[in-house]
């Protein structure tokens, strides 16, 4: 990728574009093992980002702001001189990128429906999260359901827990679900999971230990669910209705490996 990556650069250095080309060099998702890729916690939401702008962005500037990658549609439009249509709710990156202060993003808000077809009746695992500088908040919608599949569907993978892909680190979970060695990070990764979690990100940067149940965090719980509530109206998200299931009826079109 690397590679890739500077044969463009160097593209657009002989064309004589570069100083005047927005280059933005990203990832889609978060990584690809257990807890990470189809999760709300930090490995599967959290992820690379780094923009070259020519003589517009500072070098080397380091920016702790939260932003999403739905900002880039805002950002190329100004970036190119347009405005973006008002129904567009995200926001450009162009002041970040010039060092301007980032008013209004001290939060990230999370959400995931169905990753993959890989509960039986085709249900999903919905997830509604905040995460804020010192906290990640989760709340786990369907708590009944399996997080990462059900262990008796193998339609996407022939394995169970079709939600993580089929790599050696789930092999080895699976072969070790039972025993001393593997039982506690089979459970963290494959086990159901509360309604809510909450993490102290200022001890806890990995968000292993759920503190939603600690009394000494209540008031830090109710802050983050209420946030997440409000965010919910103010998206006009159909899981305000605790009954809501219409998204599981949708259909699935990818095809099982032969």
């Amino acid at each position: 990728m690397d590679r890739e990556a500077a044969a463009a650069l160097a593209t657009l250095e002989a064309s004589g574009e570069l100083e005047r080309t927005l280059i933005v060099y990203c990832s889609d998702n978060g990584w690809q093992m257990p807890r990470g890729l189809g999760n709300c916690y930090d490995q599967g939401s959290r992820v690379p980002l780094a923009i070259r702008w020519g003589k517009e962005a500072k070098a080397g500037l380091k920016v702790e702001a939260f932003v999403n990658l739905g900002d880039l549609a805002p950002t190329f439009l100004e970036a190119a001189g347009l405005t973006a249509p008002k129904v567009m709710t995200m926001r450009s990156l162009t002041g970040l990128l010039r060092g301007e202060a980032a008013p209004n993003r001290d939060a990230a808000f999370i959400e995931r429906e169905r990753h993959a077809d890989v509960r039986n009746g085709h249900l999903s695992y919905p997830m509604r999260a905040v995460r804020t500088r010192d906290f990640l908040y989760i709340r786990n919608v369907r708590p009944d359901r399996w997080p990462a599949g059900d262990p008796d569907n193998l339609f996407l993978h022939g394995r169970p827990f079709g939600d993580v892909d089929t790599i050696a680190t789930k092999d080895f979970l699976l072969a070790h679900q039972k025993d001393d060695l593997g039982r506690p990070f089979f459970a963290r990764i494959f086990g159901k999971r509360p309604l809510e979690e909450l993490y102290d990100l200022r001890k806890d940067p990995h968000q292993l230990s759920n503190v939603a149940a600690n009394p000494t965090y209540a008031a830090e719980l109710a802050a983050h669910r209420a946030r997440v509530d409000a965010w919910m109206r103010d998206t006009h998200d159909p899981r305000l209705d605790p009954a809501y299931d219409a998204w599981d009826k949708f259909p699935y079109y990818g095809k099982a490996p032969k």
